[in-house]
């Protein structure tokens, strides 16, 4: 089992979304047959059995094992991976483009960037798979916390130059046989979480992160 799988399919797509397929993927997590599912699920095992096909059909289950029981064969299956992602590809002409409008202040350019970066690490993730080989990629996540407004923005620059020196020394355009590979940086808010949700009673968070790899691209949430 994957630890995440990437949904490029709409038909897949469409699939994962069903409320009782999308429960169905979550027990799975254990394996389980179509009578065991039934009982876990509290749903009639027909109903099971055909919505198993259909997860089957679009790869999202597979098969772990047959059992024997008399004259009977029980299929026991297992969710091809631990959680998944939808890729804005199944959306086809509708996803997200971060070329239309690029505007390092705006959240909707922000996501769109965000959009991208899960098409193109799911596409290598795919590949990666059939080839039965690792993708590098590089993440960094942190939180911080802003006194002002005006620290935020001062933050945002110094961090806007840093990876632009930094991509302008190790960029090679003429380097044989170079692979070219995309940065992205971005810094938003961290929702709040609803109220009565543990950490509710705590004040505004923010919180910098970069992901992957060669054009220096730097998003920040919506001007104040």
């Amino acid at each position: 089992m994957l630890d995440v799988a990437v949904i490029e399919e709409p038909a897949a797509a469409e699939a994962s979304l069903d409320p009782i397929r999308s429960r169905i993927l979550a027990a799975l997590a254990e394996p389980g047959s179509a009578a065991m599912l039934a009982v876990r699920l509290g749903l009639p095992r027909q109903k099971v059995n055909y919505h198993l096909k259909e997860l089957e059909r679009h790869g999202l289950v597979e098969l772990a094992e047959e059992r024997r029981k008399g004259n009977v064969t029980e299929r026991v299956y297992r969710a091809t991976a631990a959680s998944y992602v939808i890729s804005p590809s199944a959306l086809a002409a509708v996803s997200p483009d971060p070329s239309r409008s690029p505007d390092q202040l705006s959240a909707r350019w922000l996501l769109a960037l965000g959009a991208r970066l899960v098409q193109e690490v799911g596409t290598l993730l795919s590949g990666a798979a059939r080839a039965r080989r690792r993708v590098a990629t590089f993440g960094i996540d942190a939180e911080v916390r802003f006194a002002s407004a005006a620290d935020r923005m001062a933050f945002a620059d110094e961090l806007a130059q840093s990876v632009a020196a930094l991509v302008g020394r190790y960029h090679d355009e003429s380097a044989p046989g170079g692979r070219i590979h995309r940065v992205i940086v971005g810094l938003h808010q961290i929702p709040a979480p609803p109220p009565g949700a543990p950490g509710s009673t705590a004040g505004p968070r923010h919180e910098a992160g970069g992901t992957n790899q060669t054009e220096s691209e730097a998003g920040q949430e919506d001007r104040p």
